[in-house]
Formats: structure tokens, sequence, C-alpha cells
């Protein structure tokens, strides 16, 4: 599964650093997560992350295969 994780705000590299197994890209105010996703616990683990680095998060939906 490959997912995409929309964030409001442009993340810093540090921050960026603290999810190693996602690309991202930055656009129009938003940092975009993406890439795959090994299992629902994963999923969760990484919108822990999200929560527990106080990113907003705006979307996130599955990619197509």
């Amino acid at each position: 599964m490959r997912y995409e994780i929309r964030v409001e705000g442009h993340m810093s590299e540090p921050l960026t650093a603290a999810f190693p197994e996602l690309e991202h890209v930055t656009m129009a105010g938003q940092t975009v997560l993406f890439g795959p996703v090994v299992d629902e616990a994963h999923l969760y683990g990484l919108l822990a992350r999200c929560q527990a680095f106080g990113l907003r998060l705006m979307e996130m939906r599955r990619l197509p295969e």
C-alpha cells in the first residue's frame, strides 16, 4: 500500500527526517509525505508521529498501486 499524508505548513528538514520511510515535497503551504505503508499498525504509527510533532493533518489518502 502507498499513502499520501498532507500536513499544513512547510516541515523543516529535521522534522521530515522523523519520517525516514516517506518521501516529501512542499507546495502551496503544505508538506506532502508519501510512500509505502506496510500495514495498519504502520499507518497508525505515522499518524501518531504527526500528532506527537503537533502537525496539522490536512488530508490522508491511499494511492493507487
